[in-house]
């Protein structure tokens, strides 16, 4: 009895979602791609739901130049509004990227910004007129935030989270949001509710990436101008990586992570690693933007956990001089070849090494740094311990009351453990004040960090392995993002991995690259993951802009399309 409480919360959510999508935005079933067709990001410009000016604004500007064209009267906020929308359900019938579809209120919002602009002759905010999705997990008034478990549908939520609110006062038009694993605990989106949301660069042999893999793939669509996820272990970065865009995972006391719905007890994560806050873009530009917005928003006045610190963003000094240092040849960048515990596969080997040789070339210094000596091996295995020192009961209770199953990825995973004692969660804590205290040596000699987003490349989905590179700057509370630096080329494919199997996750990585598997990485994107010091947001995007100022000044390169 139990389990048909759960498919008919699927049924009735599905069918929400369907009648929210005009029946002319539908793709025609002669213009749906066929099995063959692994890559989808071109349909929305060919499947006709779009007219050509509709496919010029989605294809064309980035956010800070929409937004001026708006500004301008070039374009009304509702016929933008109206493209992206288009874009983000013929997405959502492609790869299943949405939860919410709120079209309406988005046009409803788009005419009063119309409306603003007409009045007064300026634009509301800096985001005037500009669709921007948010991850499902964001509390807005009057919609559900299910975060993939059915027993949190249809209670909608009775305010916005205060992000929500920061994004609407800056002029942004919020028109959906989007897909996420259940629970998010998982490094694929799939849940019961909305299903898998894949990849449109390849749906079949590579990860749409989790816990915000929605967003991740609705960028890559251009289903939104930008849209903002959570991170807590790569759930920012892994889809950015993943879907062939950038991504940047701030510090704690950024951008405010209150009014989110995570079907766990309030305040869990005061115990564990804290989430954060951080944008998904198809340009750097886009996440300077945001992060300017996110500065100009003053959120310590709403929420007691953000640092009240002004100009972090736009005026941090010596973090917006790194251009002069690289072209002085004064700058040093470390390099963390790998975690310590996981060989990286030879792709992986081989992108780090043609980086810092095209870095090299520019006269910038690269500084090894050892994982052992640095503290870095150490991380992976601590935040492991903080993930389940709250013991798991009540966010798998609230899963089984409607009789729902726990995905597959999460079934073998997700148990019910006693919470720690105090004494453990105290030795814990003491054990990250002196990795904390060691890994603060690498920043005396580097300017930022380069180290691997993951050990292997794209991977099949539910296939993904060693998140100690991307949890491991949670865990640290550094500044941490993904830039796109090439796609996986043939050469790549070639090599074997040597020396003896390190452990658990080593084996599972090396299973990577076995014959039937290495051949799906052809063509897959390739991303670094730039890492700046504690509370040094500007500096980590600054290396992130060198990075793909480097990368993007010579042509060529390894793989097709690939820019190293």
């Amino acid at each position: 009895m139990a389990s048909v409480v759960w498919e008919t919360v699927r049924d009735r959510k599905l069918e929400e979602q369907r009648s929210r999508i005009p029946q002319e935005w539908l793709i025609p079933a002669d213009k749906l791609p066929s099995e063959k067709d692994l890559n989808v990001v071109h349909i929305p410009q060919t499947c006709g739901v779009l007219s050509p000016r509709e496919i010029h604004i989605t294809q064309t500007y980035n956010a800070r130049n929409l937004a001026v064209s708006i500004r301008n009267k070039k374009y009304t906020a509702v016929e933008v509004t109206i493209a992206f929308c288009k874009r983000a359900a013929i997405s959502n019938q492609l790869l299943s990227t949405l939860t919410e579809a709120l079209f309406a209120s988005a046009l409803s919002r788009a005419s009063f910004l119309d409306d603003h602009l007409a009045r007064t002759g300026t634009p509301l905010g800096p985001l005037h007129g500009l669709p921007i999705s948010v991850k499902d997990t964001f509390d807005i008034k009057g919609v559900d935030s299910t975060v993939g478990i059915s027993t949190l549908a249809f209670h909608p939520a009775s305010q916005n989270a205060p992000l929500v609110d920061l994004l609407l006062a800056a002029g942004a038009v919020i028109h959906c949001k989007t897909n996420v694993p259940q629970s998010m605990l998982a490094l694929d989106s799939v849940n019961n509710i909305f299903g898998r949301t894949l990849n449109p660069l390849n749906g079949k042999d590579w990860t749409a990436g989790g816990s915000s893999g929605g967003e991740g793939a609705l960028v890559a669509m251009r289903g939104c101008v930008m849209g903002v996820g959570t991170d807590v272990g790569g759930s920012v970065r892994i889809p950015a990586f993943v879907n062939g865009v950038v991504g940047l995972k701030p510090g704690k006391g950024r951008i405010s992570a209150m009014g989110m719905s995570t079907g766990q007890l309030n305040a869990s994560g005061k115990v564990g690693i804290e989430i954060v806050v951080g944008p998904i873009a198809r340009c750097l530009d886009d996440i300077g933007l945001f992060m300017e917005v996110a500065e100009a928003g003053r959120m310590w006045e709403v929420d007691p956990e953000i640092l009240h610190q002004e100009g972090w963003w736009t005026r941090p000094g010596e973090d917006m001089s790194m251009g002069e240092k690289m072209q002085q040849g004064k700058l040093r960048v470390g390099v963390l070849w790998e975690d310590g515990n996981v060989v990286p596969l030879p792709p992986i080997e081989n992108m780090l090494r043609a980086l810092t040789q095209r870095l090299q070339s520019r006269g910038i210094e690269i500084v090894p740094i050892d994982p052992h000596a640095s503290g870095f091996s150490k991380c992976q295995g601590l935040a492991n311990k903080f993930f389940s020192v709250e013991g798991g009961a009540h966010l798998l209770s609230l899963i089984e009351s409607t009789g729902e199953p726990l995905i597959p990825w999460l079934a073998t995973r997700l148990k019910r453990k006693q919470p720690a004692t105090i004494d453990r969660f105290r030795a814990l804590h003491a054990q990250k004040l002196e990795l904390d205290t060691q890994m603060l040596k690498i920043w005396k000699d580097v300017d930022f960090v380069l180290c691997p987003v993951a050990p292997h490349p794209v991977p099949p989905p539910d296939r993904w392995n060693a998140i100690g590179y991307t949890s491991a700057f949670v865990l640290l509370d550094y500044p941490a993002g993904v830039v796109q630096v090439g796609t996986v080329g043939v050469e790549d494919l070639k090599g074997e991995i040597e020396g003896d199997v390190r452990g658990e996750w080593d084996r599972v990585n090396r299973g990577l690259w076995d014959e039937e598997v290495r051949g799906g990485y052809a063509g897959s994107p390739l991303a670094v993951q730039v890492v700046g010091p504690k509370g040094r947001e500007r500096r980590c995007w600054e290396g992130m802009r060198i990075v793909e100022e480097v990368v993007r000044g010579e042509g060529g390169g390894r793989g097709k399309g690939a820019r190293l």
